[in-house]
């Protein structure tokens, strides 16, 4: 997932395997509770709130502050991919599944939120039943129904022309899935006939493969109930309907989200919410420096959760009482640029070849921050992700490029010199300033890339998640960062890789990569039963990748983030790449 995610997913999800599993730490706990925060966070230390509760409290009351430099793709929670929206959506909709709260690699383990247990596999891996808990309401006390999930899940997947933006594992592995229209043109009373719904908690879904990593389909929030009767599509954004701990007071888009308590939500339904805050409010289109002063204040947290800009990094980290509140850790995700495989030239390999080779990963290294935001990447997947070997096909001296290599492959694919674009978020100043160090490493092997920059919120609707548009504006080149819809091989590849994960808009397999070979391995790895075999196969799919250079890794993506004082229950778990987990975050502030 893309921050997205991701979300991961998402806009994500994957071990933090320097972490490793470590029992809660609940420091601070007392000093939250007398609203000592600011020292019982200092107290913690760098990097606390990856292995332990960081101010752990139960105070119940106040207002918990998120705020974002630009607006997500949507806070409808079927038509999302950025991991920060699966994260906090959890709050309104709640998912068949989900991930433990926890610090670190503890945050990857699944665990059942509306369902009353895991996912019940038969028919080898093709069908997953699962059972509702009982009493579950929405906001207007209503009763929740297997029949919801169904409905959330048909929206969601079947209905691209209206709900674009997250992903569709399920149009994908459904029986009968690229053959249904989804609920806004079929009319018909039955829906999608692979999703049974035998009684009210009872939800089947039938397969047209074995899928073993089913849970993690579970666990995005597509599967929180919708009511067909309040759907209102696109709009239904608008007005959404909570299944959580927390209800939406206000929307105001574009600029501001406020959420206050569902009355109607039952702790004894659900074992993972603790409903904290009296109020949560998120607040868009903030400057990136003055969420920093905001965080650093104690009266905010980054929603985006990517950190600390450049110029507060260097405050921070110079500062051993600032420092003691960061947490620095492994997010699961790649940095790096998608190459336009249907795009000419660079529809020949050849000419990818020589982007590769061009590169100067050290300049965009340090235009990020430096180590502290990254490891230098020559694979597609990160070292925390199952299936990982250590690999560089483009090898040069120091990461710093080889123009001269490069020339040769722009030789070989009847070129002397490339001009193209390349596109960034405008609203991510590390990633225009990679862009730019990009930029200047192209320009010495012949290839001239104009930069385009776009928000983030329309950045996979309207510009480089669309085909169309690639094509018309000669976007060769895009940036673009990525995590693990889950963690296995699986869940990070196949989004970004797979040819069925093309679409004309919310796209987010940039390069239009459609192999063969990738396409079968991640087929077949996705059915077998053997998890040392299955990692085996995603290893392949990204030396296969690499050999067809469809993307050029850049940077194994770390997060810098900054522990707001006075906000108790922090957590930085590897389920939301690195993020605070926003389910139970509270405050001391009245």
């Amino acid at each position: 997932m893309e921050e997205k995610q991701t979300i991961m997913r998402r806009s994500a999800l994957a071990a933090v395997a320097a972490i490793g599993t470590v029992s809660l730490l609940l420091a601070g706990c007392s000093k939250a509770d007398d609203d000592s925060t600011t020292d019982g966070t200092k107290a913690a230390g760098a990097d606390a709130a990856t292995k332990g509760v960081v101010n752990a409290s139960t105070q119940k009351g106040g207002t918990v502050t998120y705020e974002y430099s630009d607006v997500p793709d949507s806070f409808d929670p079927g038509n999302t991919y950025y991991g920060y929206m699966f994260n906090l959506s959890r709050l309104y909709a709640r998912p068949l599944m989900t991930f433990k709260p926890g610090p670190g690699d503890e945050g990857n383990e699944l665990v059942p939120d509306l369902a009353e247990s895991a996912g019940v596999p038969s028919d080898g891996g093709k069908t997953w039943t699962y059972k509702l808990r009982s009493g579950l309401k929405y906001e207007d006390g209503t009763a929740i129904t297997s029949k919801d999930v169904k409905y959330a899940v048909e929206r969601s997947n079947f209905a691209r022309d209206v709900l674009s933006l997250g992903p569709n594992y399920f149009q994908q592995f459904l029986d009968g899935g690229d053959k249904y229209q989804g609920p806004y043109k079929d009319k018909s009373a039955g829906g999608l006939a692979s999703i049974q719904t035998p009684d009210d908690t009872t939800i089947v879904f039938k397969l047209n493969r074995a899928f073993q990593e089913f849970d993690y389909l579970a666990a995005q929030p597509q599967t929180a109930p919708v009511p067909q009767a309040k759907d209102k599509g696109i709009d239904y954004v608008k007005s959404i309907v909570s299944s959580g701990s927390y209800k939406f007071q206000s929307y105001d888009e574009g600029k501001q989200v406020v959420l206050v308590r569902n009355e109607n939500w039952d702790a004894a339904t659900d074992p993972l919410r603790k409903q904290y805050p009296d109020k949560i409010v998120v607040n868009l289109k903030v400057n990136p420096e003055t969420i920093d002063q905001d965080v650093q204040a104690g009266n905010a947290i980054d929603l985006g959760g990517t950190g600390v800009q450049a110029a507060t990094q260097a405050d921070v980290l110079s500062s051993a009482d600032k420092k003691a509140n960061t947490d620095n850790t492994y997010g699961g995700r790649l940095v790096y640029m998608a190459i336009n495989t249907k795009l000419k030239p660079f529809d020949n390999v050849e000419c990818r070849k020589a982007v590769q080779y061009a590169i100067d990963k050290v300049s965009v290294q340090t235009a990020e921050g430096g180590p502290v935001r990254g490891d230098i990447a020559t694979t597609v997947l990160p070292p925390d992700i199952p299936g990982y070997e250590k690999a560089d096909a483009y090898a040069t001296d120091g990461n710093k490029g080889d123009p001269a290599k490069a020339k040769e492959h722009l030789k070989a694919c009847g070129q002397t010199t490339i001009n193209t674009s390349i596109t960034a978020r405008s609203d991510r100043q590390a990633e225009i300033d990679a862009a730019t160090a990009i930029i200047n490493s192209l320009k010495a092997a012949g290839i001239n890339a104009t930069l385009k920059q776009f928000p983030s919120g329309k950045y996979f609707t309207d510009y480089a998640g669309v085909p169309k548009w690639g094509a018309e504006n000669n976007a060769g080149l895009m940036m673009m960062q990525w995590g693990a819809d889950w963690p296995s091989g699986y869940g990070f590849l196949q989004q970004i890789l797979h040819g069925d994960a093309i679409g004309a808009s919310g796209n987010t397999n940039l390069s239009q990569f459609d192999n063969k070979e990738v396409n079968e391995l991640l087929e077949t790895a996705i059915g077998t039963e053997d998890k040392a075999a299955r990692d085996g196969m995603y290893t392949e799919v990204d030396k296969k990748t690499m050999d067809e250079a469809a993307l050029v890794p850049l940077t194994y993506f770390k997060v810098l983030l900054y522990r707001p004082a006075n906000y108790t229950n922090l957590v930085s778990t590897s389920a939301f790449s690195g993020q605070y987990d926003y389910l139970n975050i509270g405050t001391t502030k009245k």
